[in-house]
């Protein structure tokens, strides 16, 4: 059997064999045995076709990306012998809250979330990672406390999905600080207003 096809199989398990893609998510091919220069990432277009180099248009509406993943093989297959190639999903998803660059970004699912974090410019000193969570159609899906960092999971164990956003919360003691300062102020108002009564 192809070395190539055992690694492929490795890579349809987990939670990318049931996602799709969407219009704006993308594959990265990475080939490591042949001259030309086709690794690389590709994009769906809005009509959900990706254009990959030698083999051409692939459509992806209503298909899971195992499926899209499978003809892509089939295709460079019959061009290589032995191809030793990788094939990846790209999810579009927003990452935001208490991260130094909040925005978009693409990831596979294999990745760790210190890794995402990573690529946002990590989070901010008010971050509390350890209650991440996900939000999907304005639900909120929690990562589990300690668990994501601590167990060193993926964060395609937790079902991510293309369009999802990631939300990195405000430590617990951000929102008492700023609870006393507000106290605080408060408390000055008050003794002024006593202080202005007497007069």
């Amino acid at each position: 059997m192809k070395r190539y096809f055992v690694l492929f199989c490795f890579l349809i398990g987990g939670f990318a064999s049931a996602q799709v893609l969407n219009p704006g998510d993308g594959v990265r091919i990475m080939f490591y045995n042949i001259p030309e220069k086709i690794t690389g990432d590709y994009f769906l277009q809005n009509d959900s076709t990706v254009q990959l180099p030698y083999i051409g248009s692939i459509v992806t509406a209503n298909r899971t990306y195992e499926s899209i993943k499978n003809e892509i093989f089939k295709k460079y297959d019959s061009l290589y012998k032995d191809p030793e190639l990788t094939i990846q999903p790209l999810y579009k998803i927003n990452i935001l809250g208490e991260i130094k660059t909040p925005g978009y970004y693409y990831i596979t699912g294999y990745e760790k979330l210190a890794g995402i974090f990573a690529m946002a410019g990590g989070e901010t000193s008010d971050a509390d990672v350890e209650n991440t969570y996900i939000i999907r159609d304005n639900k909120e899906i929690k990562l589990g406390k300690g668990g994501t960092i601590a167990n060193g999971n993926t964060i395609g164990e937790y079902g991510l999905e293309s369009g999802d956003r990631i939300f990195v919360p405000h430590k617990w003691w951000v929102g008492a600080r700023n609870t006393a300062v507000i106290i605080s102020g408060a408390a000055v108002l008050v003794t002024l207003v006593g202080i202005l009564l007497k007069k």
